[in-house]
């Protein structure tokens, strides 16, 4: 199984868990460890990952940082972790104490959902007071999943994780002073770009001015080409589906208005988990979902004709529909919650082999 089903998997084991998680100690078992073995690493072997390890600090004895992590006998990363409810960005100062004695290039401080990665690019041996990387299980990107995988313990390169450290380090940094020029744009780059068209003198009036239409034509600009890519691709897809399927009937033409459908979080909640259970048997591109007015449809190869389930969940009561026993012959089961899903893993798989 991919890393990213297992973080998928972890994802919905903290949605369904955290509020049950009350204390620090409880945050670590449930979130934390699984975390650890995810990346490959054997949490029962106190020779690989090592609880409650010593740091002494000067004169402070008995100081412990909450996991070393070990890779081939060597210490490669230690771990700091607080309550899920804690902001995982406010507690760096213990971390730092720690990656100072820990003889490690990498220190990780989490709360469970949110991971930041820290190593020493600006002074050797001293922790860099921002983390050059940081991925979130509630809301995971392919390119942080991307980038987690040298954390692997089969994939764990320390040169190359240090080769492109500092390149992740800086774009984070350009990012977010580019999501601040397109909130609120500087006088600095307002003059740089109406410098090469605007002769005039800039009084603060003027300043004032042009400071919006720069908001402006740089929101425009993105959403734009943001609606431009999507339409390429929502043209892709219809070509696709026609050549599958021959030309769509009125009534599906209907179902699938953009306008009338809404995408809710728990549907989408739902198809990670089916995709999670389908997962054991073919590769995750393989499975797609697409919305209607009546249903969330979860398809084999993006082909209507070829359903695997529904989640009916437009109504007060939700409803998982399978087609184990035929696309033509879907059956409907009431959920009370969406772990129940899990329940109907052999129904799912069933349904899978009818299209072999």
């Amino acid at each position: 199984m991919d890393l990213k089903i297992k973080l998928e998997q972890l994802h919905q084991k903290v949605v369904g868990l955290k509020d049950q998680i009350s204390t620090e100690e409880a945050t670590k078992n449930a979130f934390v460890m699984p975390f650890i073995q995810i990346l490959g690493y054997d949490i029962f072997n106190p020779t690989e990952v090592i609880p409650e390890h010593i740091c002494d600090i000067g004169t402070k004895k008995g100081e412990k940082v909450d996991y070393v992590i070990k890779h081939n006998d060597e210490p490669i990363f230690i771990i700091e972790c607080k309550h899920w409810k804690e902001n995982a960005d406010a507690h760096n100062s213990q971390l730092h104490r720690y990656y100072h004695v820990s003889k490690t290039r990498f220190g990780v401080l989490t709360n469970g959902i949110v991971y930041n990665f820290y190593t020493d690019l600006e002074k050797p041996n001293i922790m860099d007071e921002k983390p050059f990387f940081t991925i979130n299980i509630e809301d995971l990107k392919d390119s942080s999943i991307k980038i987690l995988e040298s954390f692997t313990k089969k994939d764990y390169n320390l040169e190359s994780i240090l080769d492109s450290a500092e390149a992740l380090k800086y774009i984070k940094a350009i990012r977010k002073e580019f999501e601040k020029e397109i909130e609120t744009p500087s006088d600095e780059l307002v003059k740089l770009l109406v410098s090469r068209f605007f002769e005039k003198h800039l009084t603060a009036n003027r300043m004032v001015s042009f400071k919006e239409y720069t908001k402006k034509a740089l929101t425009t600009s993105i959403n734009e080409s943001i609606s431009f890519r999507l339409k390429s691709a929502l043209s892709i897809n219809e070509q696709i589906e026609k050549q599958e399927e021959g030309v769509k009937t009125p009534q599906s033409i209907d179902e699938n208005n953009d306008s009338k459908i809404v995408t809710t979080e728990e549907e989408l909640e739902g198809f990670q988990i089916v995709k999670a259970i389908l997962r054991e048997k073919i590769p995750s591109a393989r499975i797609a979902h697409r919305d209607t007015l009546s249903y969330f449809g979860i398809l084999l190869d993006d082909n209507n004709r070829k359903p695997i389930c529904r989640l009916h969940f437009n109504t007060a009561n939700k409803y998982l529909e399978t087609f184990h026993n035929g696309k033509e012959a879907g059956e409907k089961v009431l959920l009370n919650n969406l772990d129940e899903i899990y329940n109907f893993k052999q129904e799912l798989h069933k349904a899978l082999e009818n299209y072999n």
